[in-house]
């Protein structure tokens, strides 16, 4: 049976998600079926009939939601940074190379095909210049805050399938796997709640920013309620950040864990640490440890730092070195990365791996909670050129008021101002522009 229904902060939030506690935070017994609400539950019972547009203009009559938006809405209007450690970008960290590589041909193709079969409607709807800032008003709740593009639900079939043949096209097997994977959970939440008008597996939104092309950058936007992600190539060279990916619940009978295997090694690598390097990883005893800073747990975020409208947050180090692993542990950490780059094609991500692998000196662990997985946990892999997440979130849709392992949020950020491409922009447009004058 659920915990409770009772809400403190907002219908849908709890302050124990950010209430400090001594001790553990113990896992729940039993697994999420346990933390469904009754169907006639006031949780869900009164969006029974609604669509998203009727469940937005009911969420929007929530103090705590109108303040959040306004806040976000005050961050997206914010030019463009880049997350850094203290403010400042720093320089020369992203490079394209070769100078005149080209966009695939390929994938420019699909896009080309994508768009002559939709609808003229619908083809203007989803295009915006590059530069455009929709790109940046992508949003991970279920509840409709920015409408950028066309929302896959509310178009045929055959359009909306083709539109994501431009996602797969992009992505390698395994990463659209996994990100068709989190769009079925999307749906599978929403049988369980049986609000399949609020969610579903086509409750997202698309958009494509500049024009597909082999010797223009490009690039496309898709998000919704835990899959939001944002690819741009220039010049041969893919960005596919930033990224939001997660779950509640993160599995079901179809579905293994989604992230079953980062977490295993994720908890190898912790339960590898010696002594010093454990005091040095382990930021925090406890995902609620009351040692925190006030504003460090945030009732939408929890732990997170990386996700929807934090394209210029100052994110210092924090945790362990990874000058201080030995070969087997960086491996290990290295396997987390790669796992939290799956969505990029194999070279792609080779590539990616090496700008990580430049800066291995400067790449930071952080944990929160047992080493053993015996707790919820987050964890964070923070260097010049990536920072990745992993964070076990309190119930929205279930009722599970305390952290549990089948709510997970992941993000995925490029540092230091290559979020959407946006230093690779930089160069093509500092190189395009010299060869026009030379």
């Amino acid at each position: 049976m659920p915990e409770s229904t009772q809400n403190d902060i907002d219908e849908f939030f709890s302050s124990d998600r950010i209430a400090g506690q001594e001790g553990a935070v113990e896992l729940p017994e039993g697994d999420y079926r346990r933390f469904l609400y009754p169907l006639d539950d006031p949780i869900l019972a009164p969006y029974r009939e609604m669509d998203y547009e009727a469940f937005r203009e009911d969420r929007y009559q929530a103090p705590f939601l109108r303040s959040l938006v306004e806040y976000w809405d005050s961050l997206l209007a914010e030019p463009f940074v880049g997350v850094t450690t203290d403010g400042e970008v720093v320089p020369g960290l992203y490079r394209l190379d070769p100078a005149d590589g080209r966009n695939d041909p390929a994938l420019v193709a699909t896009a080309q095909q994508a768009l002559a079969l939709v609808d003229d409607e619908v083809r203007d709807r989803i295009r915006y210049p590059i530069d455009a800032v929709e790109r940046r008003a992508w949003s991970n709740p279920e509840w409709v805050m920015h409408r950028v593009g066309v929302r896959l639900e509310d178009i045929p079939a055959e359009q909306s399938d083709a539109l994501l043949g431009i996602v797969r096209a992009s992505l390698s097997p395994e990463g659209w796997a996994r990100v068709d994977e989190a769009m079925q959970l999307n749906g599978f939440l929403g049988e369980l709640t049986a609000l399949p008008r609020i969610l579903n597996h086509r409750s997202f939104w698309f958009s494509i920013f500049g024009t597909p092309s082999t010797d223009e950058p490009w690039g496309w936007l898709l998000f919704g309620h835990h899959v939001c992600l944002s690819f741009t190539t220039v010049a041969g060279r893919h960005v596919v950040a930033p990224v939001f990916l997660g779950g509640e619940p993160a599995l079901s009978d179809a579905h293994p864990p989604l992230f079953a295997d980062r977490e295993e090694v994720a908890i190898a690598l912790a339960e590898s640490l010696t002594p010093a390097q454990r005091a040095a990883a382990v930021v925090y005893d406890s995902v609620l440890d009351p040692r925190m800073p006030e504003g460090r747990l945030h009732p939408a975020d929890e732990r997170h730092v990386a996700g929807a409208f934090r394209d210029n947050r100052v994110i210092p180090y924090e945790g362990l070195a990874a000058r201080e692993l030995d070969e087997t542990q960086w491996a290990r950490l290295r396997a987390i990365i790669a796992d939290s780059l799956l969505l990029y094609r194999e070279d792609q991500r080779a590539l990616t791996l090496a700008d990580v692998d430049a800066h291995r000196d400067d790449t930071h662990l952080s944990w929160y909670g047992a080493t053993d997985g015996s707790t919820p946990f987050y964890l964070r892999i923070h260097s010049p050129v990536l920072l990745a997440e992993l964070d076990h979130h309190a119930g929205v849709w279930l009722s599970n008021r305390l952290p549990a392992r089948f709510h997970v949020h992941t993000t995925l950020r490029l540092p230091n101002g290559n979020d959407y491409g946006t230093a690779y922009l930089a160069e093509w447009r500092a190189r395009t522009h010299g060869k026009e004058d030379a």
